[in-house]
């Protein structure tokens, strides 16, 4: 019987663990960890225009790491839940600024068109809007949590 498993100690040293036949071995695992211009690229977002605002990979890398304590995405979520369509107007523009702001172009643009909904104060139409916005924010934030 093979039996493997994956130990993780730290980001860098990751130990895969194989039992075959009652004898055991731990070898050190390669893990591949994605640069700041490869997550952009996953995402679907635009890396070059971003770099033109922030100059250097290491801040963009800051900036997006900062992207996942932000929480103008758990606030839209709430504000909708509770039937709140000023807060969520006031969430959704927040995060559209952001997202514009890191070059996050797959996340602004459903961003943007459900701000546009609530802006007229109701949630009428914002479903479908708040969906797109979830998927491209769960792709976003996969991504992030990939960069080294």
């Amino acid at each position: 019987m093979l039996r493997v498993q994956q130990n993780a100690t730290s980001v860098n040293d990751t130990f895969v663990t194989v039992q075959c036949h009652g004898y055991e071995k731990q070898r050190k695992a390669e893990l591949r960890v994605m640069t700041i211009q490869e997550c952009y690229q996953k995402m679907g977002a635009d890396y070059e225009d971003v770099l033109k605002r922030l100059y250097s990979e290491g801040m963009i890398r800051k900036f997006a790491r900062m992207f996942l304590d932000d929480d103008s995405y758990p606030k839209l979520e709430q504000s909708l839940k509770e039937g709140n369509a000023q807060e969520a107007f006031r969430a959704a523009h927040t995060l559209k600024g952001v997202c514009q702001n890191l070059g996050f172009t797959n996340l602004y643009q459903p961003a943007y068109e459900l701000t546009e909904v609530l802006r007229a104060g109701t949630l009428e139409g914002s479903g479908e809007w708040f969906a797109r916005v979830t998927e491209q924010y769960k792709i976003t934030t996969d991504a992030i949590r990939g960069v080294q």
